[in-house]
């Protein structure tokens, strides 16, 4: 079952970032803004490293640029995942999303995005806590990170 950890030592000094997660933090608009800035300070202060994949970023960029503007999608690419430890699957990595996804997409409306993120964060990243705002991270039994 998922849980939902608090910044501490248990964090092993990392964690994931997914999508939801970049867009309420750089969408004053969003819903869960407030606490994706301070989630962010938190990060900065407990100097953690922040990881994600290649797919996160793609989504992240397309989302901001149709959902907000171009200069969003700019200012992420330019200012944003220079900071990030960003992850190329490995094709055995693929696969195991695909698989994840072919598995449990329907019941959980999980994205293929967030099937890659699942196989990441839970063989390579040693199911470090997730930044996310994500119902289906939660689902699949991952650790999200939560200031409240």
């Amino acid at each position: 079952m998922a849980s939902a950890a608090r910044f501490s030592a248990e964090s092993k000094r990392r964690v994931f970032a997914d999508t939801s997660y970049f867009l309420a933090l750089l969408r004053p608009r969003d819903t869960h803004h407030s606490e994706a800035v301070e989630i962010s300070e938190e990060v900065v202060r407990e100097r953690l490293t922040v990881y994600t994949t290649w797919e996160v970023v793609v989504e992240t960029a397309t989302l901001l640029r149709y959902r907000a503007n171009f200069e969003s999608a700019r200012m992420f690419l330019l200012d944003v995942v220079p900071h990030l430890v960003v992850i190329q699957p490995l094709e055995a990595e693929r696969e195991a999303a695909i698989q994840t996804f072919v598995r449990r997409g329907r019941d959980l409306r999980l994205s293929l995005c967030d099937a890659i993120s699942y196989i990441i964060v839970s063989a390579r990243l040693n199911r470090a806590p997730c930044l996310t705002f994500d119902a289906d991270f939660v689902a699949l039994g991952l650790t999200i990170l939560r200031r409240r």
